[in-house]
């Protein structure tokens, strides 16, 4: 296994280390005065723009390695989920996206405080700050042994620590003085990077495999007997297992349900929409970034396809020297993507170099946002209200600070998180990277009740807020193998696609929501008070 960097690869990585001081020091130039520029980079970023940071904040380091297993093992069908992004984009543009600008708001969560006051605001941000922790961090481990396979020759617990620590101090070197502006500039130029890692792997991929275009179409088109087209892009199956979440009816429901989270009540992503200037603007930012996400996703399915042709089909590859898969390969006695063995093995010379660089860029990007977004509920939605409740002077450039400190808090809280994963995932059978890469849709459950009540009922309280978070979070994971392993006998067991449970979990949380005695609007109480006053 030839897995060393080459010299043209080590002057890749030497140039894309050069960008990152370059331009980390250009767009941390402007001084940055509130948390308003903090956080929402003065409602003043370019909507094209904010479509690439969203591009680049979705596509992480799970996607860019992850994306071409899907190929491999799978077909086009993938692609159809977009159109529950879609539908989900144009619900948040006009019924989402207008309430957050009417408020002025800087999380998503302080929309909640409007409606049923300073509590709910919390439940829903720390519920947001668990799931984007298990998530981020868990993103951050896949990113680190990938980096550290290449980069190391080897897995081992000091090379994956570097790794992550790498990654960490980077991100957070690159925006915390900046904040949100310099993170989205910082999006466009790591997904700049990744797509042109991604092209040059198709590229290297079309150039290694002897047959024409028509003769790959053909051999996806008929991959051998009784085996479905790789080339099956609507799948109107009605299967409700996890082999089923790619069907057409699972794209029109769950993933609606998937990416109005997404895109609406997870601040990690909508926080990039607050930075425009007005809610007209950021539709269009939100909806450019769901057409732009086609051609990205489809670029890595294509990279699987082109591998499944590479390793599985001899016949057509020649005389090339190339070994059949067989079982699922490993590195170091781990099971790792195809695409990695592929990478590790028969990239050349400089590409593989662009491949490291373009997991780095993937990794950036999504932990660039996450720090922000994590930093901006902690300030905003916990240490402010606190701060305020004591009666302190709200002092702007002492929220800046904290601001600063609350994104290198966060970005410890990633590492740890990380190196958590890695442990768990070498020395324990409890699937905790599972968890920690799916948690966010449990968390989704919850917010998606919530938020559903707001824009649809005049019910709910702050309790009621508090049980249907907690509900839809227990319930989805209740779902889940390894938890139904663990308590129910095996005639109980069921096996249920990750889009179907957040189906139910998200009803469920919405009629225990709606349940509670509706509560008088904090806005509303406030202009009560002032009305006996006066």
């Amino acid at each position: 296994m030839d897995t060393q960097f080459a010299i043209w690869d080590w002057l890749v990585f030497a140039l894309y280390g050069a960008v990152l001081l370059v331009s980390g020091w250009w767009f941390n130039r402007k001084k940055v005065e509130t948390t308003g520029d903090y956080f929402l980079a003065g409602n003043n970023m370019p909507a094209i723009l904010v479509a690439v940071s969203v591009v680049a904040t979705s596509q992480s380091a799970a996607t860019f390695i992850g994306g071409p297993d899907q190929g491999y093992r799978g077909d086009l069908s993938y692609l159809v989920t977009n159109i529950g992004a879609i539908i989900a984009a144009l619900f948040v543009a006009v019924l989402l996206l207008p309430k957050f600008y009417q408020h002025k708001v800087t999380t998503v969560y302080e929309l909640l405080e409007r409606r049923f006051g300073g509590h709910a605001k919390r439940y829903a941000g720390i519920m947001y700050l668990f799931g984007r922790v298990f998530a981020s961090g868990a993103r951050l481990f896949m990113a680190a042994i990938a980096v550290a396979m290449i980069l190391f020759d080897n897995i081992e617990t000091q090379s994956v620590a570097l790794a992550i620590t790498v990654l960490v101090a980077t991100a957070l070197a690159y925006s915390v003085f900046g904040g949100i502006r310099t993170v989205i500039y910082s999006d466009a130029l790591q997904c700049f990077v990744y797509v042109l890692a991604a092209v040059l792997v198709l590229w290297s991929l079309l150039d290694m495999i002897p047959a024409n275009l028509s003769q790959i179409v053909s051999a996806l088109s008929s991959p051998g007997p009784e085996l479905a087209s790789k080339l099956t892009l609507l799948n109107l199956d009605l299967d409700f297992s996890t082999s089923g979440v790619f069907t057409v009816w699972s794209a029109l429901t769950g993933f609606v349900l998937l990416n109005i989270a997404a895109f609406g009540l997870d601040q990690d992503m909508t926080q990039r929409m607050l930075t425009c200037r007005n809610a007209q603007q950021a539709a269009k930012s939100l909806v450019t970034s769901v057409l732009l996400v086609i051609p990205v996703m489809a670029l890595f399915i294509c990279i699987g396809l082109l591998l499944w042709v590479f390793y599985q089909r001899p016949d057509l590859m020649l005389s090339q020297n190339v070994t059949l898969l067989a079982e699922a390969p490993s590195f170091a006695g781990e099971k790792i993507t195809v695409f990695m063995h592929y990478v590790l093995n028969e990239l050349p010379a400089g590409v593989k170099g662009v491949v490291t660089i373009g997991v780095i860029a993937a990794a950036l990007s999504t932990l660039n946002s996450g720090l922000n977004s994590m930093a901006s509920v902690l300030v905003e939605d916990i240490y402010r209200p606190w701060r305020e409740k004591r009666g302190d002077k709200n002092d702007e450039r002492h929220f800046v600070i904290v601001s600063r400190g609350a994104m290198s808090l966060v970005a410890v809280t990633l590492a740890i998180m990380a190196m958590l994963c890695f442990y768990w995932q070498r020395y324990t059978d409890m699937p905790l990277l599972a968890f920690a890469l799916s948690v966010m849709v449990f968390s989704y459950s919850g917010l998606l009740g919530v938020y559903f009540s707001v824009l649809f009922t005049r019910r709910g309280n702050d309790k009621s807020v508090f049980f249907a978070l907690i509900t839809g979070f227990l319930l989805t994971l209740m779902m889940q193998p390894y938890i139904m392993t663990w308590l129910l006998p095996e005639a109980w067991r069921f096996n249920l696609g990750f889009t179907w449970q957040l189906c139910i979990g998200t009803a469920v949380s919405f009629f225990i929501c709606i349940s509670g005695k509706p509560a008088i609007s904090h806005q509303a109480s406030r202009h009560k008070k002032e009305t006996r006053s006066s």
